[in-house]
């Protein structure tokens, strides 16, 4: 482990953070079996500090109770046209290095994608996986989001791309345009000023394909999402389990590119402990 951790006591139980192997940046919460949890997009690739380390443990405390929860971001310092394979080896070499066996990962939305990409290029560090929101490739309408969210950073209009980051949250049409509007609101809340990192990570994400590897998958899966995921859609998320060996589904109804709610949660640990 590189980097000097921190310790705090805070109300979600989170007491530690800092960097893994070659700067990926870790917050560990809670106690119990390790989980390895692998977030969606963030607006950089630091250690959490402050405000956004509390709002990490608050992410993590329902599965906490648990677990013994290792929150690991992508590494600081991506080379531009790193793949999701990049990405995949990073967290692999510094799970063998954290842990020496295998251990379950739950990946949400991107962590999703980098989580498929890791238990199919190296089996050996999955125990088993969780895969929410995310599926073998962004839907259509996710690519073109992300791609437009991309370009807007890239030309300093960080409202305009926090807006459309914020969008695909949305279950329904009229949803989603209140969540374009707080992106808006909120711009560089959500997404930063335009972290290298998180570039190379949607760019990353924008080439993904994962469709014929799935079958190299060994590792016991759960795959669940929205019935009205705006960034995959439903379907993909059915490809994706139907590909992977006796993978099991859940899909929630009428729910769009769902988070950790507590349905989601339950769902989670019950298949982790190896009754679903």
């Amino acid at each position: 482990m590189s980097g000097a951790p921190t310790r705090s006591f805070l109300p979600t139980g989170a007491d530690e953070s800092g960097s893994i192997s070659s700067g990926l940046p870790y917050l560990r919460v809670g106690s119990g079996p390790p989980l390895v949890l692998l977030p969606g997009l963030t607006a950089h690739h630091h250690p959490p500090r402050g405000i956004e380390r509390w709002l990490r443990g608050r992410q993590c405390g329902p599965l906490a109770r648990h677990r013994e929860v290792w929150w690991i971001n992508r590494k600081r310092g991506l080379a531009p046209g790193a793949t999701m394979a990049d990405l995949a080896r990073d967290h692999a070499d510094a799970l063998r290095l954290r842990f020496g066996h295998p251990v379950d990962v739950l990946g949400v939305s991107t962590g999703g994608s980098v989580a498929l990409q890791l238990a199919a290029d190296h089996p050996e560090v999955v125990r088993r996986l969780v895969v929410v929101s995310a599926a073998y490739r962004l839907g259509d309408a996710g690519r073109r989001t992300r791609r437009q969210a991309a370009r807007w950073l890239r030309l300093g209009r960080t409202r305009r791309a926090a807006a459309a980051m914020t969008t695909v949250f949305g279950a329904r049409a009229r949803t989603r345009r209140v969540l374009r509007a707080v992106g808006w609101l909120l711009g560089e809340t959500i997404c930063g000023p335009g972290d290298p990192d998180l570039l190379a990570t949607m760019d990353a994400e924008n080439t993904f394909d994962l469709r014929s590897r799935l079958g190299d998958i060994t590792a016991p899966t759960l795959v669940a999402g929205g019935e009205r995921d705006a960034c995959h859609g439903c379907q993909l998320l059915e490809w994706t389990a139907a590909g992977i060996p006796a993978a099991r589904l859940i899909i929630y109804p009428g729910t769009g590119h769902t988070g950790l709610r507590r349905a989601v949660v339950r769902d989670i640990l019950a298949f982790l402990d190896g009754g679903a």
